[in-house]
């Protein structure tokens, strides 16, 4: 049978792909205070498999507006606070230690809870290189890049902003 290989030894490696490991003082951190993004792994590193980040949030802090990707679905998983996400048309909290994977073409956002905060490993998979995004969301923070920036460059990093009223009603309460 093709493709298998015999009992007792591993698959052959990934091509293109190699364990990685980044350690916390090697990423490259965006933001500042409580409100800060840890780079860990773009596409290129994971030969396309996935990316990966850190999102840290301050109480009540916004983080993503809404959007939805295309080809790639998006793991968050809660490190320590409240995490609300608009999946769909629900909004839902998820508490640390819980997981939350929004499919490809489904709208979310998130951001720290009322009156928490919040610090999420969040995983894009299949990977799309995103590390350029962030720092153009950095820019545009600073008042170094324009937001229709971003509308420009949807398609290249599979981030497609759109208008979520259930999303703008929940933020507006909290």
């Amino acid at each position: 049978m093709s493709g298998t290989h015999p009992p007792g030894t591993p698959p052959a490696e990934q091509p293109g792909f190699k364990p990685l490991v980044v350690h916390a003082q090697d990423a490259e951190f965006l933001g500042a205070g409580s409100d800060t993004i840890a780079l860990l792994a773009d596409a290129s590193a994971t030969g396309g498999l996935l990316g990966a980040s850190r999102t840290t949030l301050g109480r009540g802090r916004d983080g993503a507006t809404p959007h939805y990707h295309r080809g790639s679905a998006e793991l968050f998983f809660v490190l320590d606070g409240r995490l609300q996400v608009l999946a769909g048309e629900e909004v839902v909290e998820v508490e640390a230690g819980g997981t939350l994977v929004v499919p490809p073409h489904t709208v979310h956002a998130f951001a720290a809870a009322s009156g928490s905060g919040a610090d999420a490993l969040i995983v894009i998979t299949p990977g799309v290189e995103r590390f350029a995004y962030f720092r153009l969301l950095e820019r545009v923070r600073h008042g170094r890049a324009d937001p229709q920036d971003l509308l420009a460059v949807q398609d290249r990093f599979d981030t497609h902003f759109v208008d979520s009223t259930p999303w703008r009603r929940t933020r507006a309460a909290a």
